[in-house]
């Protein structure tokens, strides 16, 4: 299967589903969202500790956001980024959601004041920025987290 047929929405439910596999694989319970109306599109657990988990994904290395109004930073709400290469496996990644609380120029913080954009905490991604996603690749965080 080539991800580049597949269209946004499905490319974002792949990436989500993908996601719950790397959790049960590492060993974690997944407990579907049955709607992603507040920014979760799914829960993991393990030894009582709970975590928010919202999928973001990119083909394309393009920009991603989280609208704030859906995505408020808290000790138990991750990011979780997968980005796609057309010819290799897809690489993950596991954020803090509270790193955004110190925004820079990789991980930005927009409010957009008097515009039609809504606020949004967003990820630069490109080539060049790649080096600082690396410190957040899911075997990187994982056991630190958990």
């Amino acid at each position: 299967m080539s991800i580049n047929k597949l269209n946004k929405i499905q490319v974002g439910r792949y990436a989500e589903n993908l996601m719950k596999i790397e959790f049960m694989r590492l060993g974690l319970e997944v407990y579907p969202s049955e709607v992603d109306d507040r920014g979760i599109d799914f829960v993991v657990g393990h030894d009582n500790n709970y975590y928010a988990i919202q999928v973001k994904s990119s083909r394309d290395l393009n920009y991603i956001y989280f609208r704030k109004d859906k995505f408020q930073p808290r000790d138990n709400l991750l990011a979780a980024v997968v980005l796609f290469n057309s010819s290799e496996v897809p690489s993950f990644y596991l954020i803090p959601s509270t790193r955004w609380d110190s925004p820079d120029s990789f991980f930005v913080s927009r409010d957009y004041l008097d515009k039609k954009s809504k606020p949004e905490y967003g990820l630069n991604l490109s080539k060049r920025n790649l080096p600082f996603l690396e410190t957040y690749s899911i075997d990187n965080i994982f056991y630190n987290l958990l």
